[in-house]
């Protein structure tokens, strides 16, 4: 267990904010990373250890999973509105990625994202067609 890393990622359309706890929940590392599939693989691939990721669903989850699948030992993507502790005290991206991490450590989060079944739909999603 003592080689255990989890990360939690704030995603945004430029940038992500990245924090690394190990298995006692000690901050090891924070970074800002370009939101390039190459950038955070460099990330990723510089953390040894069994690595556990977290970020929350959205626009470029999918996308991110697909990135991550291959390089981490297990991805959870979870219902942003599931995360009240997220809510609580002060908010920035720094801390986000920070309070995501621990909320993986601690098993705390809902996964909405299931592998190659996609994702479980977090709200009720409608298709209107106009003519």
């Amino acid at each position: 267990m003592a080689n255990v890393k989890y990360i939690g990622l704030d995603v945004h359309q430029a940038t992500i904010a990245a924090a690394l706890l190990d298995a006692n929940g000690k901050l090891v590392m924070e970074s800002v990373l370009e939101t390039r599939a190459s950038t955070i693989l460099d990330f990723i691939r510089g953390v040894r250890g069994q690595l556990n990721i977290t970020f929350e669903e959205g626009i470029s989850a999918e996308w991110l999973h697909g990135v991550l699948k291959s390089d981490v030992d297990k991805i959870v993507v979870c219902d942003p509105r599931k995360n009240a502790l997220l809510k609580a005290g002060n908010k920035n991206d720094r801390i986000d990625a920070r309070k995501l991490a621990e909320l993986l450590r601690v098993g705390q989060l809902k996964q909405v994202y299931h592998g190659n079944q996609g994702f479980a739909p977090s709200r009720s999603w409608h298709i209107v067609i106009w003519y």
